[in-house]
């Protein structure tokens, strides 16, 4: 029997085209773990990486059809209002007389499962969770006993009845699991050196999807060690690790990336990573820095106490203060993970974001404060969030399969503030996208980078006074085209 994982076509979305809050980095990963997987258990399998080949959906039919494999494993990622597309793909395929069967994992079937099964009736079945053990039992029953039953993980229609679906607890080892597949080793190199997350940030999928179990899990340094000189050996030298958290809890956590450090060092390569604030110390980034760390994606999300305390960030606004002097004392400008806008945030939540970025000197250049200053909570199914608003009657489901949640703020002048704000700051980011744009992102800092930076930073701060004192607009459209001609009128356009 022929196995086809495939990772599908993604489109950019209009309204959220620079919101990566869609699925977590590792998804990325994911179509080749699972390739990989079936590779080792001896089936047939190919991997069709048509994001990654920048494929349409037409060409990926195409090439599925050709193949005609007996089990088609998707990597099924939400791309926003684009996502329908993916099952308009599987409708074509079986109305083109495809009879194999299809299969969904991933971070956004898992947390819909039993809506795309209730609905999508092209689908067969979904791997729900951690999806390698499911996939591989999967194969073996259809290639020898035909269609499955009770396989831990497994959800099939008969999963909408009650008590018909067995979860499958996530694997205690990732280490066991063979690496990823990779179609190409062009740029930076997505590795991943552990599993789940030891927080429960209320906006995160990562709980959910791990079935609430061992949130953390870390492969060994030695593993980890070994995949990176195999692809140093096929010519990489840049790496990213897309763990949600990298340095893994506690004193042990610490250990293990010290000897990973000191494995990784004489590769001679660079690498970058995502972690919390409260991880870091000097001796760990003496270490990275050695070892060719570049690059950090940091998840701070607030400058408010009390907005930290309602998303469940388990920190505060001085870890985050003092991770960024000590990241800049060892040479490494750190990226922050932001979130400006909350449902549940006030006028003065808004305060201590805006004075928590001038003070930690993070609205200095354009792309950057463009992204802080307009990323807003985005509350989708699975989330302890999503749960809470549903619950309090906040909540209006939106999305394929209710996937996303529309949630009412409870300042209006917040809510003010984050239309007019979010529309500035997009306008800037697609010029950025633009290589005519003065303010393209590629080109160095120009004067008109710098003016429209300045003019980002100002208008967040004459909205947010204007709010403060009640003078919302009751015309908040007249005040967008304002303020839209105002930022033409900087980027001469």
């Amino acid at each position: 029997m022929k196995t086809l994982v495939l990772e599908h076509p993604r489109m950019l979305s209009e309204k959220r085209f620079n919101d990566i809050a869609n699925t977590p980095l590792w998804s990325c990963l994911m179509g080749g773990y699972a390739a990989s997987m079936l590779e080792s258990k001896g089936f047939d399998t190919g991997f069709m990486d048509a994001a990654g080949k920048r494929w349409d959906f037409h060409r990926a039919e195409k090439e599925i059809l050709d193949l005609d494999p007996g089990l088609l494993c998707v990597n099924a990622v939400y791309f926003w209002e684009h996502t329908p597309r993916l099952f308009d793909l599987f409708t074509r395929l079986r109305s083109k007389g495809f009879s194999g069967h299809i299969n969904l994992f991933g971070f956004f079937p898992t947390l819909v499962f039993r809506e795309i099964l209730a609905t999508a009736k092209e689908v067969d079945s979904i791997a729900v969770g951690e999806f390698e053990h499911t996939l591989a039992e999967l194969a073996a029953a259809l290639e020898k006993t035909g269609p499955p039953t009770h396989i831990p993980g497994l959800a099939l229609n008969s999963a909408l009845t009650p008590n018909a679906f067995q979860l499958r607890p996530p694997e205690k080892d990732p280490g066991i699991f063979p690496v990823p597949l990779r179609p190409s080793l062009d740029g930076t190199v997505s590795i991943l050196g552990s599993r789940g997350c030891y927080n429960h940030c209320s906006f995160c999928p990562v709980p959910s999807f791990y079935n609430q179990g061992p949130l953390w899990r870390g492969r060994s340094p030695e593993a980890i060690a070994r995949e990176m000189q195999a692809l140093v050996d096929k010519g990489a030298r840049d790496f990213y690790f897309a763990d949600p958290n990298f340095i893994g809890p506690g004193k042990r956590g610490k250990e293990r990336m010290l000897k990973l450090m000191d494995l990784i060092k004489p590769m001679k390569i660079t690498f970058g990573m995502e972690t919390r604030p409260s991880d870091l110390d000097d001796e760990i980034l003496h270490h990275l820095m050695e070892a060719g760390f570049t690059s950090l994606l940091m998840g701070i999300e607030s400058g408010s106490e009390q907005i930290l305390g309602k998303i469940n960030k388990s920190s505060g606004p001085s870890q985050g203060a003092r991770a960024i002097e000590l990241c800049r004392r060892h040479g490494i400008e750190p990226e922050v993970g932001f979130l400006m806008f909350v449902q549940d945030a006030t006028l003065k939540d808004l305060r201590n974001n805006i004075d928590f970025l001038m003070a930690n000197d993070l609205l200095d250049r354009l792309e950057r404060t463009a992204n802080l200053l307009c990323h807003c909570q985005i509350v989708l199914k699975g989330t302890g969030a999503y749960t809470e608003f549903e619950r309090d009657g906040r909540l209006v489901k939106s999305g394929m399969f209710g996937f996303e949640g529309e949630v009412t703020f409870v300042d209006k002048g917040v809510k003010w503030m984050s239309t007019l704000v979010v529309a500035a700051c997009h306008t800037i980011l697609r010029s950025m996208g633009d290589p005519g744009s003065p303010v393209y992102f590629a080109k160095a800092e120009t004067r008109v980078s710098r003016q429209a930076n300045d003019y980002l930073a100002d208008l967040f701060f004459r909205l947010l006074d204007r709010a403060e004192r009640g003078k919302i607009d009751e015309d908040i459209n007249a005040s967008g085209t304002r303020i839209d001609q105002e930022i033409r009128a900087i980027l001469d356009i």
